[in-house]
């Protein structure tokens, strides 16, 4: 009996932290929940007000989305690659690897956002025709393109200040500083707000609780919406630069970052050796992403907009498990960056099964709660059954979904990329798209099971991780670093 609740003692402590372990983990994980939490509310807020002007502009607004969403994803990547070393330097206590990586990920956004904006402004409209297909009950594919058309217009504009942005909250989080993204993250996402309520709708006279009064507006519809969104960009911006370059004492590698962009050759091949193929597979994975949306839309417009409410949904919900992924790059990259490798496992396991834990409460929440949110739109009940469906599968996979992300991250940290990039973009290549095409061109199978059967695949995936996972390959110090490294300044 001793032995038996000896090992359940043993297994629990390995996978349970103290109270100090949470405290660090929430110290830097709720600052991103919160920003993330607040970002995608007004996404939800966004998405209900275009919904309002109808599901045509709202689907529309959904597909022009999914393009920005490769961009986006391509930022992430490549800007994750350099992260890498970023994380270890910090842990090394080296300002100038810091300020050589944040180069390397400027001029690389810099890249990106001209690619970017060049094939939106030359192919939008056969890109965005790739969604529209006829098949359910609703919906004017002529006025779906021509929303998406003026909407993906204005968004370009906001690129390149993403793209920026991303290369400073990017290396503040690396360094364990996420309290000035989340503030810029909510400034920025209260302008969003307040500009959707003005350009949006035309004026109007509204009426709450007896009292009336006029509401000015612009009217402009889809095209407010993404001035809207450009413009608090532009905002978070000029916060997070100001801010930064303010605090040089704090962050020493900001001062002079821009003086030059001279980068060490040594450290440019190593960044493309080891983070490129992080860029590759966001790349990669986010194009399959939008494939297999793309199988989807076979359906029907109708589906497109289904999965554009359930979307928006589910990652409110999903800000807790993705913030927690990168708490794992975060915690485990700096202890791998000192050398403690002991320290660097057992955090990766307790930030795991923390990770799944809470994933299974917020999921159970969002499944059991599905039918309500689609309520908030102004669209037809096909949409709106369809939505609650997509919405309840994504909260009884959450858990699922949070073991795979962490489990990224714990590849991604230790530097093994072209690992990452199998676990994650090869299976997506291989095995999702391949299914979802094939069930959605070549079978009358329905939209729900087609949608189930290509998130259940993701079960074989969790198998490769956690073998990945258990055997240590990811326990890899690549920047030097000791256990007796200077602390960072």
């Amino acid at each position: 009996m001793t032995a038996t609740h000896s090992l359940r003692r043993g297994f629990w402590g390995k996978i349970i932290g103290d109270r100090a372990f949470y405290a660090m983990v929430l110290t830097i994980a709720v600052p991103m929940i919160v920003q993330n939490a607040i970002t995608n509310f007004v996404s939800l807020l966004d998405n209900i007000m275009v919904g309002q002007v109808g599901t045509e502009q709202m689907s529309g607004v959904a597909i022009a989305n999914q393009l920005i969403f490769v961009f986006n994803l391509c930022v992430f990547g490549g800007n994750g690659g350099a992260g890498i070393f970023t994380a270890q330097f910090h842990g090394k206590g080296d300002p100038d690897g810091i300020r050589y990586t944040m180069r390397f990920k400027m001029i690389l956004s810099l890249l990106l956002s001209t690619a970017a904006i060049t094939l939106f402004t030359l192919c939008d409209a056969a890109l965005i025709g790739l969604f529209l297909h006829d098949g359910s009950a609703s919906g004017d594919l002529e006025l779906t393109l021509v929303s998406g058309r003026e909407y993906l217009r204005v968004m370009i504009f906001g690129l390149l200040p993403f793209a920026i942005i991303q290369t400073y909250v990017g290396t503040l989080r690396e360094v364990g500083e996420t309290s000035l993204p989340m503030k810029a993250g909510i400034a920025a996402v209260l302008v969003n707000l307040v500009f959707n309520f003005l350009l949006i709708y035309p004026t109007r006279t509204l009426h709450i609780l007896g009292v009336s009064f006029t509401m000015v507006g612009a009217g402009w519809g889809v095209v407010g919406a993404a001035a809207a969104t450009v413009l608090s960009r532009f905002v978070e911006l000029a916060i997070v630069i100001i801010w930064s370059h303010r605090h040089t004492q704090r962050f020493p590698f900001f001062k002079k970052v821009w003086r030059s962009l001279r980068l060490p050759g040594h450290l440019v091949r190593d960044i493309i050796l080891r983070g490129m193929p992080l860029l590759v597979n966001e790349f990669i994975w986010s194009f399959s992403m939008t494939a297999i949306n793309q199988c989807y839309s076979v359906r029907g417009l109708a589906v497109v907009a289904a999965i554009n409410i359930a979307s928006t949904i589910s990652n409110l919900f999903n800000v807790v498990y993705m913030s927690l992924g990168n708490a794992v790059g975060i915690m485990v990259g700096k202890l791998l960056g000192q050398g403690s490798m002991d320290e660097a496992v057992d955090t990766d396991r307790k930030l795991i099964a923390f990770g799944v834990g809470m994933s299974m409460i917020i999921g159970g929440l969002l499944a059991v709660t599905s039918g309500l949110f689609p309520l908030l739109y102004n669209t037809t009940d096909e949409v709106r059954e369809l939505a609650g469906y997509l919405i309840m599968c994504s909260g009884l996979l959450m858990p699922m979904f949070s073991f795979l992300h962490c489990t990224y991250f714990t590849l991604r940290c230790g530097g093994k990329t072209v690992v990452t990039f199998l676990f994650d973009c090869v299976f997506i290549c291989c095995v999702n798209l391949p299914l979802a095409y094939c069930l959605a061109h070549f079978t009358a199978v329905d939209i729900r099971v087609l949608y189930l059967a290509v998130q259940l695949v993701d079960l074989v995936k969790c198998i490769i991780g956690f073998v990945l996972v258990k055997k240590g390959i990811w326990i890899n110090n690549i920047v030097g670093g000791s256990k007796d490294a200077a602390p960072a300044q």
